[in-house]
């Protein structure tokens, strides 16, 4: 697909979701960015996108909420014209041992990291019709390699293999329609909030480029998956080879 011209709906404004929001809109893209609670980010985001001279709109949301993702779609139709792509970002990461775990907890990561996701495409596929879509969804390198690695992420581990099996079912779904759907599978991108320097040195030794990635090594995954004409129920480790130790 080539960009240019086309408009793409990101999700999760943070970090990774600034970056490939920004990297499509370089390629000629419109963009809305949805967000929670981090407005502050997303304005940053589209003020960025904006000063690339492509239109930007923020939207508020919390897609654990069906009608939320229902609107969230139906307003980027309705201010920038069209939708193209869906590019499903937003997320939960909080670590809590099983023993502590509650049902809300269990709830609130299969809302925002698998739900979502699916409601969010339901909601885009219509649009989408007629003249082809691309769908990148969010997984994780663990889920990928198909074993956990690591207790106190129960719920996130199911919520993103699960988006693995909604990755290859949807493609298989819409692939009539020209929607390709595929999903990236972030590895040791960002240290996440409160990450001590010991636990920082302890992932470069465990990855073999020994290293972390940075945020624009997903939005390069992104992109990539986008602009394929031919690529479609695929989930793509970015992850410097973790996963070979």
């Amino acid at each position: 697909m080539e960009l240019r011209g086309k408009v793409a709906l990101v999700t999760g404004s943070k970090r990774i979701g600034s970056v490939v929001a920004l990297e499509i809109a370089r390629r000629g893209a419109d963009i809305a960015i949805v967000y929670r609670t981090s407005r502050r980010e997303a304005d940053a985001t589209a003020a960025a996108v904006r000063d690339l001279g492509q239109q930007c709109l923020t939207l508020q949301a919390d897609l654990r909420d069906a009608a939320a993702c229902e609107s969230v779609v139906n307003d980027t139709v309705a201010r920038l014209g069209r939708l193209d792509v869906l590019v499903n970002l937003a997320s939960v990461y909080i670590p809590k041992p099983f023993s502590a775990l509650t049902p809300d907890d269990w709830d609130v990561t299969m809302d925002v990291d698998l739900r979502a996701s699916y409601l969010c495409a339901r909601a885009a596929i219509p649009h989408m019709r007629g003249h082809g879509g691309r769908i990148v969804n969010c997984s994780d390198w663990i889920a990928r390699s198909g074993r956990p690695r690591y207790r106190a992420f129960f719920p996130y581990y199911v919520a993103k293999g699960a988006v693995i099996a909604l990755t290859e079912a949807l493609a298989l779904e819409v692939a009539a329609d020209d929607i390709l759907v595929n999903a990236v599978a972030p590895g040791p991108i960002a240290p996440p909030e409160g990450t001590s320097q010991e636990e920082v040195a302890a992932v470069e030794r465990a990855t073999p480029l020994g290293r972390w990635g940075g945020e624009l090594e997903i939005a390069k995954a992104v992109l990539a998956l986008i602009e394929s004409d031919f690529i479609t129920g695929e989930t793509i480790r970015v992850d410097g080879g973790r996963h070979l130790r």
